[in-house]
């Protein structure tokens, strides 16, 4: 596939590696995918900062916005439109932008020269009224939307009016390396001789753990040798809002079970390399998330693509890629759910073989450089229909249009449009002011 030598240089903007959070890691990911392209295309990004004096980034960074400052939205619209891009892969997730519902990034949009290809990480069909409208205006300013379900194109298409023509769905990406047996790296763990489950990623409240943890007890009376690994520091905004909560309530949950020898809490965010053997010597995933409209998940993507198994519970992205038989889904908030299909997978080795295999053979197309292809053709796409000049029907100028101006201060418009006709008209009257009394005076007295 031949990707189109027009596009030459792309900014990517969303949070950044070091920052710990799902988008900088994927941001960090696709940029490195797409730069690594042939024909070479110069790839770096504007990263947003959640804490003062934001991180220590690599060089891709050239450019950084504070999240709660507006006026540093403008700032980097300025700078991305004096780089020379020729489109921009925008990130947008709830909760990465400052102000009500991430109102903040309209102002870096509205300003922006070139077209915005944006990823959606989610999308919900309810939403409340700052959403909606921060919605409505990403949707109308980006020239292409990325999505990563069928589902999220449905309700781009059915509830916000997106032409299908607009919507590109493009799987997350995986690293795609080999597949290896989860003995191999269960050894180089110390985990020989266990069946080993696995739930990895920033820890939040919505990760629904607390429901795996009341099926072990089922799980572990059949299989004693079974251990389950939670890997994955707490999330920072968590850890901001409320500390380490949650992770206290799941460790309570811990001992009012007696499961303490079949849990392990490694609290760590791992670099990829860490990850990658962990992931390779879990028997089964879990992803038993609460969120029905959750569009992308990067762990279950790595998971899948890495041939594990898969439990899950079936939000939007798992519904679809387990779909068929290539994973286990089960109802929300199911612990019973989760203990019977857990032990009907460590009863059967065939099963879990035959989904492993099936899993890692479609993950082949979810490797980042196929994803880069597909985000280069977007790209191109976006920038051959990008129409600066085009208005749309709500009002909003078209994706990429320069911003509309006031024309530039002239006196002469003020002269000719105000001060003008006022002075005719007094000359006018002065004029007739004095012919009516030059006419009186000419006038013979009777």
């Amino acid at each position: 596939m031949k990707t189109d030598s027009s596009v030459r240089a792309v900014a990517f903007v969303g949070d950044y590696l070091p920052r710990q959070c799902g988008i900088a890691s994927f941001t960090s990911d696709l940029l490195g995918a797409v730069a690594g392209t042939e024909p070479p295309v110069e790839c770096w990004a504007v990263s947003v900062n959640d804490i003062a004096g934001g991180y220590r980034y690599p060089d891709a960074v050239r450019c950084e916005i504070e999240e709660r400052d507006p006026a540093s939205y403008r700032r980097a619209a300025a700078f991305l439109n004096s780089s020379g891009v020729d489109a921009i892969s925008l990130q947008h997730e709830f909760g990465i932008y400052g102000g009500p519902a991430g109102g903040h990034l309209l102002a870096l949009l509205r300003d922006l020269r070139m077209p915005v290809v944006t990823t959606l990480h989610t999308v919900r069909a309810r939403l409340n009224y700052h959403e909606s409208r921060v919605m409505r205006e990403l949707l109308a300013r980006s020239a292409r939307v990325v999505v990563m379900t069928e589902r999220a194109r449905a309700i781009l298409r059915d509830l916000y009016r997106v032409s299908p023509a607009r919507i590109d769905v493009i799987p997350l990406g995986i690293s795609g390396g080999p597949y290896i047996a989860p003995s191999h790296y269960q050894e180089r763990l110390g985990l020989v001789g266990k069946q080993v489950l696995l739930t990895f990623g920033l820890l939040y409240p919505h990760k629904g753990i607390e429901h795996v943890l009341h099926a072990l007890p089922e799980v572990a009376a059949e299989f004693p040798d079974v251990l389950y690994i939670v890997l994955g520091a707490t999330h920072p905004c968590e850890l901001g809002a409320r500390g380490e909560t949650y992770r206290q309530r799941l460790e309570a949950i811990v001992r009012e079970r007696g499961i303490e020898k079949h849990v392990v809490f490694d609290n760590r965010y791992v670099d990829p390399r860490e990850l990658a053997g962990f992931i390779a010597a879990a028997d089964i995933y879990l992803t038993p998330y609460l969120g029905e409209e959750q569009a992308s998940s990067g762990t279950l993507a790595n998971a899948f693509g890495a041939g594990k198994p898969v439990v899950s519970t079936p939000y939007c992205h798992a519904a679809e890629l387990l779909r068929d038989g290539r994973g286990v889904l089960v109802p929300f908030a199911d612990a019973a759910a989760i203990a019977r299909e857990l032990r009907g997978l460590l009863r059967d080795p065939a099963r879990r073989q035959a989904m492993a295999d099936g899993a890692y053979e479609l993950g082949r197309e979810m490797v980042w450089s196929n994803v880069a292809r597909l985000y280069l053709q977007s790209f191109a796409v976006a920038r051959l229909q990008w129409q600066p000049a085009q208005r749309d029907c709500g009002g909003l100028r078209s994706p990429g249009a320069p911003p509309r101006e006031l024309p530039k201060s002239d006196l002469r418009y003020v002269y000719h449009l105000l001060i003008r006709p006022f002075c005719l008209s007094a000359r006018e009257l002065l004029h007739r002011t004095y012919r009516e009394a030059a006419a009186r005076i000419a006038t013979p007295v009777r």
